[in-house]
């Protein structure tokens, strides 16, 4: 079947077979009487993706709240905080031919000194030496990945961490979908690395009546209990709030089986190599029956490692690069999402989470209104009379687009006026003020 990507942190722009395309609509005449509104009010035009600050659902929250008053788990607030921030800061392992290239720089270096210097030492002696002195070097240089593994105390600690920001995360990406492919309506859903459940309570909020089947696939047995507790209120004997969950270490088997969503939420990172994460999205994408959407951190190395994603399903060479990595100094390519964090002492009513997303499909999606607009790729500047925003379109290029009434016409000014950070802008094709960010 054919591939394509849309709706993504990457902002892929075409498919393998060019199916999936967004930029600047060329029908300028049609937008600046305002058709591309269809009736709605500016503040929700049809290219509007952000949502209000997310709560999590009651009864998440609830349970939430119940494991952590009853989980003897010391200085919860503080050990949450430290592993946010480790998690939000860890990058992905080095590459052993990485390690090797920068082991014979350095003793290549190293033998260019030694030669003016040696005199009379001994060459085998040296040789030792420099040998020694190369692994010293790397040691402190090179970043020290290691595995996650989450016992019954920092699966609890993961959970103040991170249960409300990854679940806004998951819920603003897939809420793509639902605004550019309102018929798809899943009945199957696999979570890979699904830790807590997140992916299962946001599909649910979005497909809570057609979903019947939702497998969640995790290495971590006490990952899986915990997520287990949540969707029963920690109430062992408690039906679960959402049926037809079914937890797993492995994913299934046979190759034949294909589910309608298939995501991977903060997982890819959790893998060792970009071999590992090759294999991994590829075996996710031959399990997908429609969609793929993969989140993670919006870091540097989070974006790079969807793009890495990209590249292994797409495989093709017409296809537009991101043009985040076109530009220098490279930035990654991220949104945001406000949210209301679990009460906890210390934490504040609101917080933001910045993620990284792609979303990858078999077929063209049921086309909506705006499909084929610019996405803004920073948060818009309100200005006296025009605004400023920065918006990346079809062509791969990003650019920097001064919007006013005069030149774009009185609806496109009040909804880039109304859009925000992630949103798609019914925008007239570029004008004598504005101006390529390659430029």
């Amino acid at each position: 079947m054919a591939s394509a990507s849309f709706g993504a942190c990457v902002l892929c722009r075409r498919a393998a077979v060019k199916i999936s395309s967004r930029g600047m609509s060329a029908a300028a005449g049609a937008q600046s009487q305002g058709d591309f509104l269809s009736g709605e009010p500016h503040r929700k035009h049809p290219g509007v993706t952000n949502l209000k600050t997310l709560r999590l659902p009651d009864e998440l929250q609830a349970a939430a709240r119940t494991i952590i008053n009853r989980a003897p788990v010391t200085q919860l607030t503080d050990r949450s905080r430290t592993l946010a921030n480790f998690l939000w800061s860890r990058k992905r392992a080095v590459e052993d031919w990485t390690l090797r290239r920068k082991a014979v720089s350095l003793e290549k270096e190293l033998w260019d000194e030694a030669k003016e210097k040696r005199g009379d030492m001994d060459e085998q002696l040296l040789e030792e030496r420099i040998r020694k002195k190369v692994f010293s070097e790397l040691r402190k240089t090179t970043y020290h990945w290691t595995p996650m593994k989450y016992d019954e105390e920092l699966a609890v600690v993961y959970m103040a961490a991170r249960l409300a920001g990854g679940y806004a995360a998951v819920r603003r990406a897939i809420n793509e979908i639902k605004k550019r492919d309102p018929s798809f309506a899943p009945k199957s859903l696999l979570d890979f690395g699904s830790g807590l459940g997140t992916v299962v309570w946001a599909s649910h909020s979005c497909w809570g009546d057609t979903l019947k089947e939702m497998v969640c696939v995790d290495s971590s047995g006490p990952m899986n209990v915990l997520a287990e507790r949540l969707l029963k209120g920690d109430e062992e004997r408690a039906e679960p709030h959402i049926k037809q969950v079914y937890f797993r270490q492995f994913l299934p088997v046979s190759p034949k089986v294909q589910f309608d969503l298939v995501a991977a939420a903060f997982t890819l990172s959790e893998l060792l190599s970009v071999k590992d994460r090759e294999e991994a999205v590829l075996t996710l994408w031959r399990k997908t029956g429609s969609y793929l959407v993969l989140v993670e951190n919006g870091t540097k190395e989070g974006h790079q490692m969807l793009m890495e994603a990209r590249d292994a399903v797409l495989k093709c060479p017409h296809d537009l690069s991101c043009p985040k990595l076109t530009v220098g100094p490279t930035a990654p390519c991220n949104f945001q999402q406000m949210y209301h964090p679990l009460p906890l002492p210390g934490h504040k009513e609101r917080q933001t989470e910045k993620f990284s997303y792609l979303i990858l499909t078999r077929a063209r999606p049921a086309q909506a209104d705006g499909a084929d607009w610019a996405r803004l790729i920073a948060p818009v500047q309100r200005r006296t009379r025009h605004v400023h925003c920065r918006a990346c379109c079809s062509d791969g290029r990003l650019q920097h687009l001064v919007v006013t009434a005069r030149k774009h016409s009185r609806d496109v000014y009040r909804c880039a006026r109304s859009s925000d950070w992630g949103d798609q802008l019914p925008t007239a094709p570029r004008g004598d003020d504005d101006q390529s960010d390659s430029e």
